[in-house]
């Protein structure tokens, strides 16, 4: 029986593809969701890392450039939460109910470990197509959690 979903979401046009999967799920289910967005520097949309922008400014980083970095990331941090609070809100009007969480850390670990302490009976969760050679250099957050997850995990293609 599935009761709990912890549906992985980012700020990708896909999230919202998840998201309904996921809503569908719940409703059949009559499931609780949990949405979670983790905030990491490795994600495609989130800003660049100032210490691989060091390489090309001979080693130091601006105070400026710094400062720009913060409110760049601060802007992220609050556009995700927005998002994720739209989210709750659309589940909370169809009766579903849910509750959201944004931390930092590794996604692939965070979702496996949200899983496991939230006792999630499936994960939801988006996976971008890419080619064999890109993962194997890049990883893939999909692939691991699939791999780690204690539970059952549901994939969405991009």
């Amino acid at each position: 029986m599935v009761s709990r979903i912890l549906v992985a979401l980012d700020r990708s046009q896909t999230s919202h593809h998840i998201f309904q999967a996921a809503l569908v799920l719940a409703q059949v289910y009559s499931a609780r969701l949990m949405l979670l967005h983790v905030l990491s520097s490795q994600s495609s949309d989130s800003p660049p890392d100032p210490r691989m922008m060091s390489l090309g400014i001979e080693g130091q980083l601006s105070v400026d450039w710094v400062k720009s970095y913060h409110q760049q990331w601060e802007k992220y941090e609050q556009e995700s939460l927005e998002l994720l609070k739209t989210f709750e809100e659309q589940a909370l009007q169809g009766g579903i109910e849910t509750e959201l969480t944004q931390t930092y850390g590794n996604p692939g670990h965070t979702i496996c470990n949200l899983a496991q302490s939230w006792d999630a009976d499936l994960v939801v969760m988006g996976r971008r197509d890419r080619s064999n050679l890109t993962e194997w250099f890049l990883g893939s957050v999909s692939n691991y959690v699939i791999h780690h997850a204690a539970c059952s995990v549901y994939l969405v293609h991009s």
